[in-house]
């Protein structure tokens, strides 16, 4: 900035226009910062700065103090006042910020129950409480700009701001189209740890989108004699001419920039949730506790006679899948489940299970922030129910890890319960099975999801809930009713077959035996042969199979892909970008006549 009007004073002269000494100094410079001593150094920082321009420009004049009071910084909490409302902020002509990332579901954690509960009514209805906390600088920032307090944006936030609960921040200002430049996916280094974020510049809607008329920028001879506003916020929209500057994302320009950071001709975000598809897909249970117990704990309870009840330990311990056990090999984790026990003197009649959940699971919960699982201790946070009720007499769901470099699903045994990492879908049908394993579904999940630095996270509502299933094989109609029509066998059986291949490749025969667990009817064990055989299956996981995309597999996919295509009623070598289009076309279609 000093540079600029240096410059300016410099052509103001040669122009014979009358000069005026520099003016701009600190003081323009405005900043909110939470911690005392961070405020203090940025205020020594910018101190210095002026100090070192000085000297370069031999105009240093050594004030006393050289050091004086920056109040522009100010020391506060940029998001809530002391008594809890909305904190203002100082109107600029260009705010810059890296915001703290802190996801949704570490508010609490890190913050505390008061704070959160206090920023979730100062923003209700503004920011969506599920929202990574950068959310806030980004509602304020495009907040400031539409009234004319602030010119032109760039904060950084984690690529999630991209998707679900995150990109709603961003919707308002894509629709506007204001976002003027994005980085979508850049890497970034916190605390020694890699991390993947996005950075967006958004400018403020010119005096004519806010319906104020034209508005003319400062003359040179307001530059010169100092004269004109102090917030020139609405003037730095445009280039010398007046029209907008052609946005450009990751570096290349483009006619426009969504919400999803994307520059498609179409805009994916604008896909609705599905009555079609509610009810079907399911994030696992969420224990808060230490609830888990390993293989050999797990068989011991098992192995237990009947308890003083009549009941089995069975009734209390189950297998469980985790995001891991999916991506990679099956760690033979269990749990301790008591869903459905109203009371301790209740749950004390499963004798083994209940000594160690009380040694165990109870100092553990008491030491929780919420009452309910202090009173409740050996109730999980949120049980999943619903998933339970909607997979009825299943004998298996569909699994997939929510945050995976590579999109897999899988089955899974109905009696296995899915931890909160795992998105459970509870369908038993190869043809679901298929279309979700299809490169159309994935590539929609990739362009309506987030993501965990580069690993993308898969959701029940925005990435299933919104999915256009083909005519005739939603998730809303018993796969017994479709299951005679041609399209649901022919990609049911491609799907059986890539199914087949690939627990082939996870486990061969050669390296593998199978052992019947201790309790019938739950899953058979898969274990290694000897040592050896334990060590090349450690290689063999879905994650390190789709790295290497053997052209069994490419092929195998490919047979989906075009059955899956057919169902539709495309090209059975269609685009991925047209079948995206196709699909959000559809997807906007069904949400209209469904109100």
């Amino acid at each position: 900035m000093k540079d600029l009007e240096f410059r300016v004073i410099n052509e103001c002269e040669q122009m014979g226009l009358k000069a005026r000494a520099p003016k701009v100094g600190p003081e323009i410079l405005h900043g909110l910062e939470i911690n005392g001593l961070a405020a203090e150094l940025a205020r020594a920082t910018i101190w210095i700065g002026d100090i070192q321009w000085g000297l370069k420009h031999a105009i240093f004049t050594r004030p006393e103090p050289i050091l004086r009071k920056l109040e522009a910084i100010e020391t506060r909490n940029a998001l809530l006042n002391a008594d809890g409302s909305e904190a203002p902020w100082p109107a600029c002509d260009f705010m810059v910020g890296n915001p703290p990332f802190l996801g949704g579901k570490k508010l609490r954690a890190e913050m505390g129950d008061d704070a959160v509960e206090a920023l979730f009514a100062a923003y209700a209805g503004k920011v969506p409480p599920e929202a990574d906390l950068v959310c806030y600088w980004f509602f304020k920032a495009w907040a400031a700009a539409k009234a004319g307090r602030a010119g032109r944006v760039g904060l950084v936030a984690t690529n999630s701001i991209r998707g679900g609960a995150n990109r709603r921040v961003l919707e308002p200002i894509a629709a506007a189209n204001a976002i003027f430049e994005a980085w979508s996916d850049e890497p970034w280094i916190v605390d020694g740890a890699a991390v993947r974020v996005s950075m967006v510049c958004f400018a403020a809607p010119s005096p004519r989108e806010r319906g104020e008329g034209r508005g003319e920028g400062p003359s040179a001879r307001d530059a010169c004699s100092g004269e004109g506003p102090s917030s020139g916020a609405a003037r730095h929209l445009l280039p010398a001419g007046g029209e907008k500057e052609t946005p450009r994302l990751d570096g290349r320009p483009v006619a426009r920039i969504h919400a999803d950071l994307s520059a498609r001709v179409f805009d994916i975000t604008q896909a609705r949730r599905l009555k079609e598809n509610e009810g079907v897909s399911f994030m696992g249970v969420t224990k808060s506790g230490p609830f888990d117990i390993d293989g050999a704990k797990a068989r011991s309870f098992l192995d237990e006679p009947l308890n003083p009840n009549g009941r089995s330990n069975l009734e209390v311990v189950r297998p469980s899948i985790n995001g891991r056990d999916i991506t990679g090999r099956s760690s033979d984790r269990w749990i301790l489940m008591f869903e459905g026990i109203d009371s301790e003197k209740e749950l004390a009649l499963y004798e083994a299970p209940y000594r160690y959940a009380r040694s165990v699971v109870y100092p553990a919960r008491q030491q929780s922030k919420t009452e309910k699982n202090k009173e409740r201790w050996w109730r999980y946070e949120r049980p999943r129910p619903e998933f339970r009720a909607a997979l009825g007499a299943k004998a298996r769901f569909i699994g997939t890890s929510m945050v995976s470099k590579h999109r897999a699903f899988v089955f899974v045994p109905a009696i296995v319960t899915p931890e909160n990492l795992v998105i459970a879908i509870a369908r038993d049908d190869d043809t679901t099975f298929g279309i979700l394993h299809s490169r159309f579904h994935e590539a929609w999940a990739l362009g309506l999801g987030t993501s965990l630095e580069d690993r993308p996270r898969y959701t029940p509502t925005t990435t299933f809930e919104t999915f256009p299933f083909p005519e005739g094989l939603t998730p809303d109609i018993v796969a017994a009713d479709y299951a005679a029509d041609p399209r649901a066998k022919k990609i049911a059986a491609a799907a059986k077959k890539l199914d087949e291949l690939r627990r082939a490749w996870l486990n061969p025969p050669d390296l593998v035996r199978v052992e019947t667990e201790v309790v019938p009817g739950y899953p058979d064990r898969i274990l290694p042969k000897n040592a050896e055989a334990a060590a090349k299956l450690k290689e063999r996981t879905l994650t390190n199979l789709y790295n290497q995309r053997p052209q069994w597999l490419a092929d195998a996919h490919d047979a989906l892909d075009r059955a899956v295509a057919a169902a539709y009623g495309w090209p059975e070598d269609i685009s991925t970008e047209d079948a995206l289009a196709k699909l959000l076309e559809l997807n906007l279609e069904r949400a209209a006549k469904q109100g």
